[in-house]
């Protein structure tokens, strides 16, 4: 069983030549700085339904690594809130499956103990593995 991470804006204007390259420079960033090259990024689906008000509309599988969940979801919810941050005049939803996450206007788009070291920590480094304990 996988779950994902999905993340929406709408608004009534499409966005601006500017917003758009604010996106792409943050869609960029973020992917160069992800930190696993075999599990699923940031991922912003193309086009914009005729007629639709959603202007940007993606979603993130979640690895199955316990130990690397923490790491990839902190990434990814930075990510969407420097979207979010790039694109502040449109109206956000971002779920983690059916719990919807909290926006903050300090820290963004968090979960509870998304920040705490010890949990995003791979096993390895919490020394969890390797004949430790």
């Amino acid at each position: 069983m996988s779950v994902s991470l999905y993340y929406n804006a709408h608004r009534t204007t499409p966005p601006a030549e500017a917003g758009s390259a604010s996106v792409a420079r943050v869609v960029a960033a973020r992917t160069a700085s992800f930190p696993y090259d075999d599990e699923e990024s940031l991922y912003l689906y193309d086009g914009r339904a005729a007629g639709s008000e959603e202007i940007l509309a993606g979603s993130t599988k979640m690895p199955l690594d316990p130990g690397r969940l923490m790491p990839v979801i902190t990434h990814v919810l930075d990510s969407v809130t420097e979207l979010r941050r790039a694109v502040p005049d449109a109206e956000w939803r971002v779920h983690l499956d059916d719990l919807d996450v909290p926006w903050d206007e300090t820290e963004g788009y968090a979960l509870p103990g998304m920040r705490d070291p010890l949990l995003i920590a791979e096993p390895a480094a919490r020394g969890e593995f390797g004949g430790q304990g």
